[in-house]
């Protein structure tokens, strides 16, 4: 039964006892059965070391989310089973951006009547940001997060999610594609306009640091350097940057205009609440296993990222709408972003930065269920059959 509310639901698991971990031998150069007890435990395992013969079987305490020394090409025993029923509720939840028929958004959108100027605008920037902004969520999974991960099932996750990443990117070029904007203009538009270049520059910096091809985990500098890079993606990136956006394309199919744009952006939603879900569990399942990187210092540094964070959307708000449309205005997003920053820090553990914020936008969460309106495929074909379409000759 997948379940679409925007709150994690972390079964946590408590740190066990230390005990001699059961690793095979050809983990490294020495023998990690045996670990040298002066060695220094830098950075864990990256899936890559040397298959040996004989090496012990992975016992469920050997695994680690960070700094996982056992062999990562085991998937089970599973240790994270929310992680894995992540991944099965993903698969369940999979879609296709040419399914969803977008002939009446082409009629409507040839109308010369039928939008104002800064309804296009609206259109225009939010596709702008999001065609860089999963490119640039996909580009922090496989060229930084993944490889530091260190534990199987979230890593099969993240491969599910980097999956969605692209079919979200293709499902904006579909809504370009589809209408007849300028590709290169929407594509583009995070170089060119202000309110969209200020938010992926704030992101990337996150992602240079991981990248670095000689960071490693395995000190609390280093692990808090991971986690920073995590409450960026999945609490920021993914948490509170796309809801402008959100509301506002969502707001034309409320109004039964731009009915297949609106239902690309329903899907995605789905699926971006998914993925922040998934990464606030990691965040507090890597607090629980390293409670030394969970400092004053280190949660305030947090708190101050959500808060320029918002500040941005806000920003971006403002850019986008400058005056009221869509039964919208600016002031709006003022109230509602304070009070997603507000719930974004509660579920990772922090004091709420705007007290008192209320939700201007209730039917946001009904967004989240398409099952109360309608069968999520009812448009699909009765025989779904992807590889139909591929010739193996």
């Amino acid at each position: 039964m997948l379940d679409w509310n925007d709150e994690p639901q972390t079964q946590t698991v408590k740190p066990s006892a230390p005990q001699a971990p059961q690793m095979p031998p050809s983990m490294g150069t020495q023998d990690v059965d045996h670990p040298d007890p002066n060695a220094i435990d830098h950075g864990g395992a990256t899936g890559v070391e040397d298959v040996a013969m004989g090496a012990s079987r992975i016992q469920v305490d050997d695994k680690k989310i960070i700094n996982c020394k056992a062999d990562l090409n085991q998937l089970v025993p599973f240790k994270y089973k929310w992680a894995w029923e992540k991944y099965l509720d993903g698969c369940a939840n999979h879609w296709m951006p040419q399914e969803i028929s977008m002939s009446a958004d082409i009629g409507q959108w040839q109308d010369p009547n039928a939008f104002t100027d800064d309804e296009r605008a609206i259109v225009k920037r939010s596709l702008g940001f999001f065609a860089s902004a999963d490119s640039l969520v996909a580009n922090n999974l496989v060229l930084a997060v993944y490889r530091h991960i260190t534990n199987p099932e979230c890593r099969q996750y993240l491969l599910r999610q980097a999956f969605e990443e692209a079919v979200h990117t293709h499902a904006y070029q579909y809504c370009v594609e589809s209408l007849g904007l300028d590709e290169a203009e929407v594509f583009n538009m995070y170089r060119e306009i202000p309110a969209v270049h200020d938010k992926a520059a704030w992101a990337l910096p996150f992602t240079q640091s991981l990248a670095d091809p000689n960071f490693k985990t395995g000190t609390v500098e280093d692990d808090q350097r991971l986690l920073r890079d995590m409450i960026a993606f999945y609490v920021v990136f993914e948490g509170i940057f796309f809801y402008v956006g959100f509301v506002q394309l969502l707001s034309f199919g409320r109004q039964n205009r731009l009915t297949g744009t609106s239902e690309q952006i329903q899907y995605i939603m789905r699926d971006e609440s998914m993925h922040m879900n998934f990464g606030i569990d990691v965040i507090n399942q890597i607090k629980i296993e390293n409670p030394h990187v969970w400092t004053e210092e280190f949660k305030e540094e947090a708190r101050d990222m959500i808060r320029e964070a918002t500040e941005l959307e806000i920003r971006y708000a403002h850019d986008t709408m400058p005056r009221g449309v869509l039964g919208l205005n600016a002031s709006m997003f003022i109230d509602y972003l304070h009070f997603i920053a507000n719930r974004r820090c509660a579920q990772i553990g922090l004091a709420e930065l705007f007290p008192g914020a209320t939700n201007p936008f209730p039917w946001m969460s009904e967004m989240m269920d398409l099952k109360k309106e309608k069968n999520f495929f009812e448009t699909r074909v009765i025989e779904y059959q992807a590889g139909g379409t591929l010739s193996w000759d």
